[in-house]
């Protein structure tokens, strides 16, 4: 799919990924449609968009709420006529102990890490369709996390947000097929971003970290040569050996994981008092 003069629209761009992916689109030579919930930061890259497309433009909002990302969808379309590449990247992280996560945060991150995925792309696949018809392709972007194939500790309800996304895209991909639409599934490993900034614990990954411009380079490579799924870094013999340590030898891996982040006995032990108080899951510890 040839990029230049697209209409893409790119979720979390004021950061991380979903920034260098709006900045690589734009010098590709697409108009790109940035939004997030930060409009300093987006107004700021509006800026840096429009040096390589002037029409590039920015809208402000929480992706995490149905009405908003179904308008993202329906206002590009009002301002351009179209919509070319949606880039579902938004997402927010959640380290921390099961015991310690109510019911509500775990919808709440669910919303913004796959639902808002689901709604932008329901809202965008019926104008995509037509676009077809005339001959334009369309491609459906998600960015998910290794995270979701190999789950550490404390990562419970982040993993299950974007393996919903894994399953979401591999059954695009499936049900797509001769609509003119592609969809692309990319899976970043360890990725210098903010992200980390929000993890305050101590037994959280420490390791080495690629440049979140080395994703956004492979999601352009996948729009324009029609790659379906792709691992970020490629051919990184840690990201490799856990994947298959986890399809074989489970647990191995349940072992290994356990090894980098045990679960402190105390956490457990004040999950049970709560338990027999008939509190309900949740921050606050007995």
């Amino acid at each position: 799919m040839e990029i230049a003069g697209k209409i893409a629209v790119v979720t979390g761009a004021s950061s991380g990924i979903g920034r260098a992916t709006a900045l690589a689109l734009a010098e590709a030579g697409a108009t790109v449609v940035a939004t997030a919930r930060r409009e300093r930061r987006l107004v700021e890259l509006e800026r840096e968009l429009r040096v390589h497309t002037s029409g590039s433009c920015h809208i402000v909002g929480d992706i995490g709420e149905r009405d908003f990302a179904e308008g993202l969808v329906r206002d590009t379309i009002e301002r351009f006529g179209r919509i070319d590449i949606l880039v579902n990247n938004a997402g927010v992280p959640k380290h921390e102990p099961l015991y310690d996560i109510s019911a509500d945060d775990a919808e709440a991150l669910m919303r913004v890490n796959f639902l808002s995925c689901l709604w932008t792309t329901f809202a965008a696949i019926p104008h995509m369709l037509v676009q077809s018809q005339e001959g334009d392709a369309g491609c459906i972007v998600n960015v998910s996390s290794f995270a979701a194939t190999v789950t550490p500790t404390f990562e419970t309800v982040y993993a299950a947000s974007k393996g919903a996304m894994n399953g979401f895209t591999r059954g695009l991909w499936n049900d797509l097929a001769g609509s003119g639409i592609h969809a692309v599934l990319v899976i970043p490993g360890p990725i210098d971003t903010e992200i980390w900034d929000k993890v305050h614990d101590d037994g959280a990954y420490a390791g080495a970290k690629y440049p979140a411009r080395l994703v956004a380079d492979e999601i352009v490579a996948a729009i324009r040569e029609e790659r379906f799924e792709v691992t970020v870094p490629k051919r990184n013999l840690q990201l490799v050996s856990a994947r298959l340590f986890a399809t074989f030898f489970p647990a191995v891996i349940r072992k290994g994981v356990a090894r980098m982040n045990p679960v402190d006995p105390a956490i457990v032990k004040s999950a049970i008092a709560r338990a027999r108080e008939g509190l309900p899951m949740g921050r606050g510890r007995v």
